[in-house]
């Protein structure tokens, strides 16, 4: 082979091995850029996720305060409706035995009836602890509180479709507490629009907590208490739709408090929830389960001990018994 013949062979291998560099480059970027694209998509994907969940928090927390104004107004309201009047308590008439037992036959053994035990007497001041706006992240500790005393309240629900919110409506249910309901939405001017409105927001809450707990609840407060500002509507009409469904609607007679968006110290919730107690046969004790309440949380312990300390006091659960305070008739 000449010399100008291995020169050609030569350049041609060269050129051949470039090919195969250029080749294998091509392949390579064409793999890497669509793997780096995706690591970086991925990213930037999770990056958002966790600026959403971010801003869904900080809106939950605008609009729990925006509500708890609101509830703030409405208590105000309904303060200065009852101010210094307690609440009626219903009083049992004793039974009479219905008719006499015929004279027995001569020569017949006549065992003597034996006497029917006596009724208990009912406590002197009947006081039921009551939150509204949950399940929140406190509920299981209000919860744990409760057990610790040995004492039932209710829980005033919203529609909260979260996995935490639905076992803590179980957990309520299981542990012995009244569940009752507080509206789907809690938004006011949607809930009060019309009766029908009120009806789809009432009947998909009861449905929902149905599913969840297996329990229909038959007890209702009004977002805002029935003596509220802000429906249009008299609020009789809304009242007359519960009593058809068989449901009672209960108000308070006495609030924490805590309804403000200002958060008030466990002194000033102690002292709000436990005046006025042994003035009344029956006492309604508005408090919060909300994400912004943790004073609620701390004075809660007092607040029971308290009341435990007071003379022929006892508390309980709401129940279809109960006798219910309502700020309209």
């Amino acid at each position: 082979m000449s010399d100008g013949d291995v020169q050609v062979s030569s350049a041609r291998r060269k050129r051949v091995q470039r090919l195969k560099k250029y080749i294998v480059g091509m392949l390579v970027g064409g793999i890497m850029t669509p793997l780096v694209l995706c690591i970086v998509l991925w990213i930037q994907v999770r990056h958002l996720g966790q600026v959403l969940e971010r801003l869904t928090g900080e809106v939950q927390e605008l609009s729990d305060q925006v509500r708890a104004q609101q509830e703030r107004m409405d208590e105000f309201v309904a303060a200065e409706a009852i101010t210094g009047q307690g609440n009626p308590v219903s009083s049992e008439s004793n039974r009479e035995l219905a008719g006499h037992a015929s004279e027995p036959l001569t020569g017949e053994l006549v065992l003597p009836e034996e006497p029917e035990p006596e009724p208990e007497e009912t406590p002197a001041h009947r006081v039921y602890l009551t939150f509204d706006d949950g399940p929140s992240i406190y509920t299981d500790d209000i919860l744990d509180i409760l057990d610790t005393y040995d004492v039932k309240a209710t829980f005033f629900v919203l529609g909260k479709e979260t996995d935490s919110a639905r076992e803590a409506m179980k957990d309520i249910v299981d542990r012995g507490h009244t569940l009752g309901m507080h509206s789907y939405s809690h938004k006011y001017t949607e809930i009060y629009e019309s009766v029908e409105s009120f009806a789809e927001d009432f009947t998909k809450l009861q449905d929902y907590l149905y599913e969840v707990t297996g329990v229909k609840s038959s007890v209702y407060r009004f977002p805002g208490g029935s003596s509220n500002t802000v429906s249009s509507l008299d609020m009789r009409e809304f009242a007359e739709y519960l009593d058809e469904q068989d449901v009672r609607f209960f108000d308070w007679n006495i609030s924490s408090g805590d309804g403000s968006s200002r958060l008030l110290s466990v002194e000033d919730l102690v002292k709000n929830c436990t005046a006025g107690i042994e003035k009344r046969g029956t006492s309604v004790i508005l408090l919060h389960d909300s994400a912004n309440k943790s004073t609620t949380v701390e004075a809660l312990p007092i607040i029971i001990e308290n009341i435990l300390a007071m003379e022929d006091t006892v508390i309980l659960p709401i129940t279809d018994e109960t006798e219910p305070v309502q700020h309209i008739h």
